[in-house]
C-alpha cells in the first residue's frame, strides 16, 4: 500500500477527531459577522474556496478565498485564516508577515515545528491528519470538515458515506478514460476544483473542472467517448442526459460532497496503478514549494 492509499482510507476518522475538537477552536476560527479571507496554495486555495462559500451561505459574513500569492493587498478583513499543511509554504508565509498588525490571523497545520507557528496570530494544529505523501488527501479534508463542524455544518452523516465511499467499488469503465471531467456548484465547485488537481498530481490525467452551469458554455464539445464528467453534489436539470447524448461516461455524485471527493481520491491511485505510475512520488512536485531568495 503507497502513502497515499492508506492516508486516503484513514479519512472518516479523521473527520470524526477534527469535528469533536472544533468547538474548542471557537475562540481562534472566525466568529459570526467578521469579514473574512481565507488562504491557501494548490490544494489548501480549493479547500479555501469550499470553505468560503460555505460559511457566507451560513450567513456568518462576507466570506473571500485566494490564492496565498494573489491576495489583494489593498482590502481589510477582520480576520484571514491560512490553510498550509506543511507550514512552510513561502506564499502562505509571506502572506502571514504582510499581515502582521493589519488583521487577526490563523493557521490551520498539520505541524507544530515549522515556522507558521510563529508568523499566525493563532494556530489549530491538526497533526492527527498530517502526512507523508506529496499528494494530499486527508489533511485537506480535516481542515474542511473543522471549518464545517465550526459553522454547525457537519453531521454523522457525512462520516457514514465517507466510509461508503472508501468501501463501494468504482464505477464500472471509470478507471479506463482517458479524460476526467468534474463539477460543482456553490461550495462544490472548490471540490471539483481539487478533484482535477488530485487526478493531475497522482496520475498526470487530462483532468478539468468547472462550475456546473458553464459546463454548457463550451467544454462539453471536448466530451465524447472514453471521457468522464462527474458532478460533485447536485446536478443542474438536464446536465445528465445532455452529457451521456455526447457518448461520455456520467458519475452523478449521490454521497455527501466530501465524501465524493475521497471517491476521486481512490481513482487518482487506480488510474496511477493502471498507468504503472507511484502516487507517492508525482512528477516534478515536492510536498511544499519553498521559494530562494
Amino acid at each position: 500500500m503507497t502513502h497515499v492509499e492508506d492516508e486516503l482510507t484513514s479519512q472518516p476518522a479523521c473527520w470524526i477527531r477534527a469535528a469533536g475538537e472544533a468547538a474548542g477552536h471557537r475562540d481562534t476560527l472566525p466568529a459570526p459577522g467578521e469579514r473574512v479571507a481565507i488562504v491557501g496554495c494548490g490544494t489548501s486555495y480549493f479547500m479555501a474556496q469550499a470553505a468560503a462559500v460555505l460559511r457566507e451561505g451560513a450567513g456568518q459574513g462576507e466570506t473571500d478565498a485566494f490564492a496565498a500569492s494573489e491576495f489583494p493587498s489593498g482590502r481589510t478583513y477582520d480576520r484571514v485564516v491560512a490553510l498550509t499543511r506543511s507550514g512552510t509554504t513561502t506564499e502562505v508565509l509571506d502572506l502571514l508577515g504582510q499581515l502582521k498588525g493589519r488583521a487577526r490571523t490563523v493557521a490551520i497545520t498539520a505541524d507544530p515545528e515549522t515556522p507558521v507557528m510563529r508568523a499566525a496570530d493563532d494556530v489549530v494544529v491538526l497533526d492527527f491528519a498530517d502526512e507523508r505523501s506529496v499528494v494530499q488527501t486527508r489533511f485537506a479534508t480535516t481542515a474542511l470538515t473543522l471549518l464545517r463542524a465550526h459553522l454547525g455544518l457537519h453531521t454523522d452523516a457525512v462520516v457514514e458515506d465517507g466510509r461508503t465511499a472508501l468501501a463501494a467499488p468504482l464505477p464500472e469503465g471509470l478507471v479506463a478514460c482517458t479524460q476526467f471531467t468534474f463539477l460543482g456548484r456553490g461550495w462544490t465547485v472548490g471540490l471539483a476544483n481539487e478533484a482535477g488537481l488530485k487526478m493531475c498530481e497522482a496520475s498526470l490525467a487530462w483532468t478539468e473542472s468547472y462550475p456546473a452551469m458553464e459546463y454548457r458554455h463550451g467544454p462539453i464539445s471536448v466530451t465524447t467517448e472514453g471521457t468522464a464528467t462527474w458532478m460533485l453534489g447536485d446536478a443542474p436539470e438536464g446536465l445528465a442526459e445532455q452529457v451521456r447524448a455526447t457518448g461520455g461516461l456520467w458519475i452523478a455524485g449521490g454521497l455527501d460532497p466530501l465524501a465524493e471527493l475521497v471517491r476521486v481520491h481512490r481513482l487518482a491511485v487506480a488510474v496511477a496503478a493502471a498507468r504503472g505510475l507511484d502516487p507517492d512520488q508525482p512528477r516534478h512536485l515536492t510536498r511544499s514549494v519553498i521559494l530562494t531568495p
